[in-house]
């Protein structure tokens, strides 16, 4: 079975830094593009940073230079590095499984876990 579970959330203050795990189950993720996505109270998904197969990284606008994707194959983890966190990046943060490339489709989901930023 295909399972995706992410961990590493919780309470931070503004400024502090919290490292998220995607460890998969049933698969080997360095065969997939893996995205991280946050959902905010009231707004839509959207996509944080992905690395492709290929080991191609990319990054919102908002997290450049603040967040760092990685992927560890020993542990068939992928990482989300997260300092200078703000306010703003509050929210249910997902991680995904899909093709080769960042721009496929994600069939592949787990369950969130929350990142609250506050002081």
């Amino acid at each position: 079975q295909l399972q995706l579970v992410e961990s590493g959330g919780g309470l931070v203050q503004p400024g502090g830094s919290l490292r998220l795990s995607c460890a998969a189950s049933g698969f080997t993720l360095e065969n997939y593009a893996i995205g991280w996505f946050r959902r905010a109270p009231g707004k839509e998904r959207e996509g944080v940073s992905c690395i492709s197969r290929r080991g191609y990284t990319n990054y919102a606008d908002s997290v450049k230079g603040r967040f760092t994707i990685s992927r560890d194959k020993a542990t068939n983890t992928v990482y989300l590095q997260m300092n200078s966190l703000k306010p703003e990046d509050n929210a249910v943060y997902y991680c995904g499984a899909g093709g080769i490339y960042c721009a496929s489709e994600y069939p592949y989901w787990g369950q969130g876990t929350q990142v609250t930023v506050s002081s």
